[in-house]
């Protein structure tokens, strides 16, 4: 799992061709805490298809500004450097699966 920050983040996303999954978290944050178990599993389960980052909101504010992060946590799929799919608080890794898959057809319909 990548760690980003505002330092960081665009370079990274621009060099990574796979589809990169963005959570945008707060170190005091339950629901992010309960989280990472998830994105563990999720991104062992796709290896190869998508890359797992973490943004910590308090140490990159610049970045949760610029993608409107208004509430933790956030997740953020992003394609080519943008975001294309997105979802705000926990979920179970079947609709991250889902969220991902939704982006992958996409890619390959092109």
């Amino acid at each position: 799992m990548l760690h980003l920050n505002a330092k960081n983040f665009d370079e990274t996303l621009s060099s990574i061709e796979t589809p990169v999954l963005v959570d945008f978290f707060a170190t005091w944050c339950g629901p992010c805490k309960m989280m990472t178990p998830v994105l563990e599993k999720f991104e062992a389960a796709n290896a190869g298809k998508v890359q797992v980052a973490k943004v910590d909101i308090d140490e990159s504010m610049e970045l949760a500004e610029r993608y409107g992060i208004q509430s933790v946590p956030t997740l953020a799929i992003f394609s080519a450097g943008k975001p294309v799919k997105g979802i705000s608080g926990a979920v179970p890794q079947q609709y991250l699966q889902e969220m991902l898959n939704g982006v992958l057809n996409k890619k390959h319909a092109e």
